[in-house]
């Protein structure tokens, strides 16, 4: 049966170089024999994991789902959540302060900043927990004169509240840096551009210096996230039942499940931050496309051209070496040197 004269035929392979003109590539024995150190320490790491009866694989499973721990790690999403919204605004308030014309704006700002990030969060919960020993009672009034409307500090807030107010208070220190870092990144020929064309001072800052600062800004902020996320499990010592919190009560109440139940834990968080750093991944992707024309490629994309590049080494090196003409006034019948 001959062949349809439409049929399209296969693009013959190119032909193989001599083995004397072909590029060998540099060898790296070094690098195999740490690859091969570092698989065999992985081996052994994941051999005692398994086979160690210590932590106890069938109480891991029996906890991991628990409703007990699934509502300790709704807190704990709701903490971070909430502290990252609002350390973000607060940030971005402080940033704005640090760089206004006002030394006082400038000052408090740089004092807040200096403070939270020098006292450590756990300080700044236990303060915030038992400030209502310290102040039984706030008002706002006149400075050393009579208070205009007084409160009491003893039901101003719950347990959430406190750790969302010193999360917030810790993260807006870091992000305040993170913020202003960005809008100093923005080239200053920008702003003098727009000044020059006699935009108003908010059209400028929003829509010429945000958008490009938020390209350093956004993929640093969410990086803070991940602390965010592991400061969290600070809040059990205000009395608030996190993950964290929870195992702890689950692990005083069954002694013999505690390392089961800090590996549950330790999984829950390292799936949190691996969904972060997942989205890190893609936000920095993302803003790189206006500095970079070819952004990174995805994990998907490498191992796609990884096989890819595989194959065609395979195809290569099963081909046929096809017979080389020889040179102009080279050797009749012979290889090309």
């Amino acid at each position: 049966m001959s062949d349809s004269p439409t049929a399209v035929r296969p693009a013959p392979a190119p032909p193989r170089p001599p083995d004397d003109e072909r590029v060998v590539p540099l060898r790296h024995p070094w690098r195999w024999v740490a690859t091969a150190l570092v698989l065999v320490l992985l081996a052994q790491v994941v051999h005692g994991l398994v086979t160690n009866p210590f932590y106890q694989w069938d109480r891991f499973g029996y906890w991991f789902s628990r409703p007990v721990i699934l509502e300790g790690l709704l807190i704990t999403l709701q903490v971070t959540a909430y502290s990252a919204v609002l350390g973000l605004a607060g940030g971005v308030l402080l940033a704005l302060m640090r760089l206004s014309g006002s030394p006082v704006l400038q000052v408090v700002s740089w004092t807040f900043t200096w403070v939270f990030r020098s006292v450590p969060l756990i300080v700044v919960l236990i303060f915030l927990y038992n400030v209502s020993a310290l102040y039984p009672e706030l008002g706002l009034g006149v400075p050393f004169g009579p208070q205009l409307v007084t409160f009491g500090t003893a039901d101003l807030g719950d347990e959430m509240l406190i750790a969302v107010v010193a999360l917030s208070l810790n993260e807006a220190a870091f992000a305040s840096e993170v913020v202003r870092g960005g809008l100093l990144s923005v080239d200053a020929g920008q702003r003098e551009a727009a000044a020059a064309l006699g935009l108003p001072r908010a059209y400028r800052f929003w829509r010429i210096v945000m958008p490009q600062a938020l390209r350093s800004i956004v993929p640093n902020y969410v990086n803070q996230l991940i602390g965010i996320i592991k400061g969290s499990s600070l809040v059990f010592y205000v009395s608030l039942l996190d993950l964290f919190g929870t195992v702890q009560t689950m692990g005083a109440t069954y002694p013999g499940d505690v390392i089961p139940l800090l590996l549950v834990a330790t999984t829950w968080y390292v799936v949190l931050t691996s969904v972060v750093s997942a989205a890190q991944f893609h936000v920095e992707r993302a803003f790189a496309r206006g500095a970079d024309r070819t952004p990174p490629p995805t994990p998907w994309q490498r191992v796609r051209a990884g096989a890819g590049d595989l194959v065609a080494k395979v195809r290569a090196a099963s081909s046929p070496a096809a017979p080389v003409s020889p040179r102009p006034g080279g050797p009749a019948g012979g290889s090309v040197r």
